[in-house]
């Protein structure tokens, strides 16, 4: 009974609102997301949807916390960044003391088509927390073939978009952008971001994740939505009927799935390059004593860091590793066969 009463307090005000009630409050604790990512975005969009009570929360993320994440990332703090844990253990750790009745499950993995399907099964909703076109289209490929709704959200600078995605309701991801963007593009790294930028549109995101979790979906919004929290600039464009000839929820072709669109090798978008490496276990300590000679080596069961300037290397178990100091994926390359294997 103590139990129950606390739980009814933690949720009272918002059980107060009448669009959730305490029939969208059961609702939201019966209910299972995935967030893809935990940077800025994801940090903010796992921190309110637990605090709201959605009662499992897997988090899906690739990398580590480094200092410059702490500005907008809400989830870290300066512990996290020195010991470079990776975004998804420490966000695991951050929620469960945020609300420990939500069950907050942990991958630090790079989704791939390999292990789209694993990761991404036996959810209600997917929230997109990511930083690239290529995840983003595998995650449009997935949820329209499984007709699993997600949310598109993105910032930049001081900008925000957002859109939800309803397959057979509402136009997919590639009915507006049918081709990823070419060219160079901002980055965070680049163009830089307001934390305020972030918060303001994975609140507007959040906003949409529990109007769907609750049953309310005719409250959904059916456009994308952007603004410019600097320039108090706004627009929206209207997502509520699929385009004719879409080739993906019309035509039903998931090239990104198929795995004809993923590179074995991405850039990370910080003057780094990510490099995968599937089904090969690495001994940290064993590769420790290895590397010792050649540069400053530490580690931790989740990463070990290797610098030798001008890069660093940070190595995860499954052998995937991020090389920081470049954006040539041969040099990327070399690095690793070098110290690692090839």
């Amino acid at each position: 009974m103590e139990d129950m009463l606390k739980a009814d307090e933690r949720y009272s005000r918002q059980v107060l609102f009448p669009g959730i009630g305490e029939t969208g409050q059961r609702k939201l604790e019966g209910s299972r997301i995935v967030i893809v990512g935990c940077g800025a975005t994801g940090s903010v969009l796992s921190s309110l949807l637990v605090r709201a009570g959605v009662g499992y929360v897997r988090i899906i993320d690739r990398d580590y916390i480094e200092p410059s994440n702490l500005q907008r990332q809400v989830l870290f703090d300066e512990n996290d960044a020195a010991e470079s844990l990776p975004k998804a253990v420490a966000a695991r750790r951050k929620l469960q003391e945020i609300n420990s009745t939500v069950t907050v499950d942990a991958h630090v993995e790079d989704l791939t088509p390999g292990n789209c399907e694993e990761l991404l099964e036996e959810t209600d909703l997917i929230l997109d927390g990511t930083d690239n076109f290529e995840t983003r289209y595998l995650l449009n490929d997935y949820a329209v073939r499984e007709g699993r709704p997600w949310i598109y959200t993105a910032a930049i600078g001081s900008y925000g978009v957002t859109m939800n995605i309803l397959p057979g309701e509402s136009a997919c991801l590639a009915c507006v952008f049918p081709q990823s963007p070419t060219g160079p593009t901002e980055t965070c790294d680049t163009g830089g971001i307001l934390n305020s930028a972030v918060n303001l549109i994975a609140s507007a995101a959040v906003t949409e994740a529990m109007k769907y979790l609750v049953g309310a979906r005719a409250q959904m919004r059916r456009t994308m939505l952007s603004f410019d929290a600097w320039y108090n600039d706004r627009s929206e464009i209207r997502t509520d009927h699929p385009r004719a000839g879409c080739s993906v929820c019309q035509e039903r072709k998931f090239a990104y799935l198929a795995g004809r669109a993923h590179a074995h090798i991405s850039l990370c978008g910080r003057n780094s390059v990510q490099i995968h490496e599937r089904h090969r276990p690495i001994e940290f300590a064993e590769l420790e004593a290895r590397l010792a000679p050649h540069g400053e080596v530490r580690y931790t069961e989740y990463v070990l860091k290797f610098t030798r300037s001008p890069y660093e290397l940070t190595l995860f178990p499954d052998g995937r590793a991020i090389i920081k100091g470049t954006t040539d994926i041969g040099v990327a390359r070399s690095f690793y066969a070098r110290f690692v294997g090839s």
